[in-house]
């Protein structure tokens, strides 16, 4: 007996060679989505190097088929973010494995163990801040960077004294590195190649993680101290491999990005004024403003599955084996329909209500969802509101800043440019 196969149907994209449109999606990212968005409509077909052909997404009732469906109708992709975090990464795994290691690394990120960090956030926050000049305008991405490496560093690696060091010293050009390699198509053959660089650099990180690990002390809050003493159902611990690879995923997924989006957010701010006088007021609204960054400047645009069944129907399309599917992070966010006057920065419209997970998806969703979200806003939460509590942001008539490709992450090209009071005494 045979089994019928729907044919596929697909939704219209151009149809430039793989070269062409991957030029066009590297130099015209953002700017390239949205204008694929307006010839073709919310989805459309590509043909781009490292995702080969695929179809982006950015229908509402399509993303959340997307990210409810399972495992064994889509999944990883098989060229992942595991190139550049390991093969024993979450961004490595797939089915079965993927869900038992991630139920493992869940706990560490929730309740009365994330409170416990936000302290350690502070402290950084604190410190950074007093470098801060008076009056004069600087970027901001600088310190945001430092302060969430250094957080991480103490929080998630349990890092001190020359580990600590050694760590902020080689993460910043490893992670940068690697988020470039992750999204270039650029092989690992030949013998002056960045992969070399990047696997030397690789090596270290392990050899300082092999000390950590003996470090660890098992009573420690650490999230690596808890990777030790985690159990899986058959009783068998984490590896060294494993706990390597998933704590380069948890600097990776909580630094760069939770950085960009303080820059982000500073940057809107000092460009709303009206919304910063309320701040400064209340914290009431401060939840909902960092929502409100994270939808209107969503510093990762894509989150990718691959459909693992042939003539998987997915909405309107019937998709073959094999297609990558990208839901486009900021297409949907920028829609009218979805979020009315998407354009204007509003962070009411999130004051007391939750988002809905399948159309404000900065972490991406599903399965895959960021297993460090609570982490990061926590982290968010913390600094905006020891910055608002120490200086005055002062406000600005600037253009906005344009977006920076970093690699994975998107950036104010001007690093959130900032001119700042320290508050004195009583001050409001």
């Amino acid at each position: 007996m045979t089994t019928m196969t729907r044919p596929a149907t697909l939704p219209p994209g151009p149809s430039a060679p793989r070269a062409v449109q991957g030029v066009y999606a590297l130099t015209q990212p953002l700017r390239g989505m949205r204008r694929l968005k307006e010839h073709y409509g919310d989805a459309f077909t590509v043909d781009v190097p490292i995702f080969g052909n695929a179809v982006v997404l950015s229908n509402p009732a399509e993303i959340k088929q997307l990210f409810t469906s399972g495992p064994e109708l889509v999944d990883n992709l098989e060229v992942n973010l595991g190139r550049v975090l390991g093969p024993r990464s979450l961004f490595a795994l797939s089915g079965d494995e993927h869900k038992r290691q991630r139920k493992l690394l869940v706990p560490p990120f929730h309740g009365r163990r994330l409170a416990a960090y936000e302290q350690i956030v502070e402290e950084e926050t604190v410190r950074e801040l007093a470098s801060w000049p008076d009056g004069k305008a600087f970027a901001t991405l600088p310190s945001m960077m430092r302060i969430t490496l250094n957080a991480i560093l103490r929080a998630v690696f349990g890092a001190e004294g020359a580990e600590f060091a050694e760590l902020r010293a080689l993460l910043p050009p490893f992670v940068t590195l690697g988020s470039r390699l992750a999204v270039l198509p650029i092989t690992k053959k030949g013998r002056f190649n960045p992969w070399r660089r990047f696997e030397r650099m690789r090596r270290e990180y392990d050899a300082i993680v092999d000390r950590l690990i003996a470090k660890a002390r098992p009573d420690g809050d650490d999230v690596l101290a808890m990777m030790l003493q985690t159990r899986y159902d058959d009783g068998s611990g984490l590896t060294r491999d494993e706990i390597a690879d998933q704590l380069l995923t948890l600097l990776t997924a909580g630094h760069e990005t939770t950085a960009t989006t303080l820059a982000w957010a500073v940057e809107r701010l000092r460009r709303h004024p009206a919304i910063l006088r309320e701040l400064t007021e209340s914290e009431e609204l401060l939840a909902a403003t960092i929502l409100e960054v994270q939808r209107s400047r969503p510093v990762i645009d894509l989150t990718a599955r691959q459909v693992k069944q042939d003539g998987f129907q997915l909405g309107r399309w019937t998709l073959p084996k094999g297609y990558n599917v990208l839901v486009s992070i900021a297409l949907i966010h920028d829609d009218d329909a979805v979020f009315p006057r998407a354009a204007t920065f509003d962070p009411h419209r999130f004051a007391g209500a939750r988002p809905d997970l399948y159309q404000w998806i900065p972490f991406g969703g599903g399965t895959r969802r960021c297993l460090g979200a609570a982490f990061a806003t926590m982290e968010l939460t913390v600094v905006l509101r020891t910055l608002l509590r120490d200086f005055t942001l002062v406000p600005t008539t600037e253009p906005g800043e344009r977006w920076h490709s970093r690699g994975v992450a998107y950036a104010p090209a001007k690093g959130g440019r900032a001119v700042v009071r320290r508050r004195t005494g009583g001050e409001q």
